[in-house]
This record gives structure tokens, sequence and C-alpha cells, in this order.
């Protein structure tokens, strides 16, 4: 069962999606969706298109409630980019699923991973995270502060173009989240890193140094002729059903 709900994030309206079964309940066990960044022209309107289905399915096949918001000016929420804003966002999504009896968990896509690494590092809530394709050095990740700002424009996460930050200022504050210092923080909670073995976009080598950064605790899957999107490859959701079956 997916159930639609809205939330207010400070200016902005976000989009969340609730999957529930009722075939096999795991009491106790939350997993939130965290999309990525879309840098493609008109991606913003289907950056995680695929994520309430993912979502619905996951919770069937798990037992788990799944949550999948949409982020500040993604899909059909308003607002505008910026890596501040989105971590509020996620934050906003946590204190929604969050109850006394319940373990929430992240699985971030992209930007979406090092996202849910950040917020991990800060919040004990958060009792494991699994990253997709997710870049372990932003800096080279951004590129030049103009064209990553220009990247953010086309893809249409800007609801407001008074409220997108100047572009040094666009890519200091994504700079502020850290990946590889944050991973440091995660265990000895659980920890999955995913990647596409192909993925063109972040490299493999990036999954390789964020298991470094966690010291070698968390379980690496590297997908043999994935690219960057995983969110529909079966692999993936194959390796993601089975660690959280683990982590009942």
């Amino acid at each position: 069962m997916l159930v639609h709900e809205q939330l207010q994030s400070g200016n902005s309206l976000l989009d969340l999606r609730i999957a529930t079964s009722n075939v096999r309940p795991v009491a106790g066990h939350v997993l939130v969706l965290v999309h990525g960044l879309p840098r493609a022209l008109g991606m913003g309107r289907q950056a995680a298109g695929l994520l309430p289905e993912l979502a619905e399915h996951l919770a069937n096949e798990s037992g788990w409630l799944v949550a999948s918001g949409t982020l500040s000016g993604v899909g059909g929420s308003t607002g505008t980019f910026s890596a501040t804003q989105w971590r509020a966002d996620l934050a906003r999504i946590l204190e929604r699923v969050e109850t006394s009896e319940q373990q929430i968990s992240l699985a971030g896509f992209g930007f979406g991973g090092a996202l849910a690494l950040a917020t991990a590092a800060d919040d004990e809530r958060v009792r494991g995270v699994a990253t997709f394709a997710t870049p372990a050095h932003l800096d080279p990740w951004c590129g030049p502060a103009e064209e990553f700002h220009h990247s953010v424009q086309i893809a249409g996460v800007v609801g407001d173009d008074a409220e997108l930050l100047p572009a040094e200022e666009l890519r200091r504050d994504v700079l502020a989240i850290d990946p590889i210092a944050a991973i440091t923080q995660v265990p000895p909670r659980r920890l999955l890193i995913g990647h596409g073995a192909d993925d063109l976009e972040v490299p493999v080598s990036d999954a390789r140094d964020l298991l470094a950064a966690a010291d070698g605790r968390a379980e690496l899957r590297i997908i043999q002729g994935a690219g960057h999107q995983l969110r529909a490859d079966p692999r993936m959701v194959a390796t993601l059903l089975g660690w959280l079956d683990r982590h009942r």
C-alpha cells in the first residue's frame, strides 16, 4: 500500500510517499530512499520518478516501511535546490517517519548517498546507510562552479531564480558535505556500498575510497556491467533486499 503525503520544509512543500506491506510486516524498521541530484536538461521532474514504485516493491518484499520523498525542486515538490535545504528536507522526512519503536535506515543514490552519509554522521537515529553510485569526492564531481550552477538550472530544480545561490556559494554549500569524513562516523552502524563497474559519471574507485574510509567496516557490492543509473537494476534491488533481510 502506498500513501501520498505532503510535508512543509521551510518554504518548500515536499511530496512524500510511504509504502507498507500487508503481506509480511516487520515491526520496528523504516527505510528512507534518497534520490540524487539531476544535472541533465529537464531531469528535475523525473529524478525521483522510479522511487515510489521501488519503495512499494521493497516494502512488499521485506516487510519494512519504506518512505520515498522528493526534495526541494524535484518532482512535484516546490522550492529550490541547495545542499543545506536538502539536508533540512531529509531531516524533516526523518522527523515524520520516526517513532520511539522504529529503527531508521537510509538508502541514497548518487548525491543522495552523500546526503545520507552526512545525515547519519550527525544523527544517531539512523542505524544503517546504503549508498549506490555515490561520489566519495564532491570537488571533481561538481566540476567548475559556473558549470555546476548551469547544470542545476537546466535540470529544473529551481523553483525561484531568486532563491538559487550564486555559483561559487552553491558549490561551497555542496562541498560542505564530505562523504569521506562522514562515513568514518557511521560504523559500527551497518553500511552497504553499491556501485556499477561501468559507471561513467562516478568512478568505481570512489566506492573503494568510501570502503577504505570506513576502515573496511562496510559491505561492498560492485555490480558488473552496470552504469550509473542503478535504481531500476534488478541486481541492485536484490542487493538492497538482501541487506534489509540481514538486518531485521
